[in-house]
């Protein structure tokens, strides 16, 4: 199963420079409602929620602010999971361009919303533009946090797929290998 970021867990570590603690509570409070509701399935019901998240983040920080940048994430994903793809692609492509500029090409934030938008053009049978974002997330977020971690191995399940779709099989087995290789790793069976 593939799988993307949805965003609130970062969205919470970058609640900075919001003017007042009552604004900066009121947007936790929505961004959390709304990952309730997408934990929950309720996507369409998280999609306004999102979107009033997104406006008051805007009024409040700019719009070229990072918190917006994961709202947009965060709002992008409840289109994509709905098929709404022309909605999500421009939300991605705003989202890439504020974090990019704001917290560097080589962020994993930035490798999170790479992998999410790979996913949206995998998910479509766009696989020439699909590859080489995940092929991007995935250095990025080797260099940022180890060719160990989890999210390194959801890429590259993810990139496991693409391959297989792509009859690429050699390939997507020797990623579902060094898949299977790091989780076994992180959990060890007792004997």
């Amino acid at each position: 199963m593939n799988k993307t970021w949805f965003g609130i867990p970062l969205l919470l570590v970058l609640c900075v420079g919001l003017p007042a603690q009552a604004e900066q509570t009121e947007w936790e409070k929505l961004n959390a409602e709304v990952m309730s509701l997408y934990q929950q399935g309720q996507y369409e019901r998280a999609v306004p929620i999102a979107n009033k998240a997104l406006e008051l983040a805007e009024q409040t920080l700019g719009a070229n602010h990072p918190n917006v940048a994961g709202s947009l994430n965060n709002l992008a994903e409840l289109h994509r999971i709905q098929g709404q793809y022309k909605q999500a692609a421009p939300l991605y492509q705003r989202a890439l361009a504020i974090w990019e500029k704001a917290l560097g090409p080589d962020h994993q934030n930035v490798a999170g919303l790479l992998n999410n938008l790979a996913e949206m053009h995998r998910v479509q049978g766009q696989y020439k533009q699909a590859e080489p974002l995940y092929k991007r997330a995935l250095a990025i977020l080797e260099k940022a946090v180890g060719p160990n971690h989890p999210n390194v191995a959801q890429i590259l399940q993810n990139m496991s797929e693409l391959y297989r779709k792509t009859s690429r099989v050699k390939e997507a087995d020797e990623l579902s290998k060094r898949v299977a290789s790091m989780r076994e790793n992180k959990h060890p069976v007792k004997r």
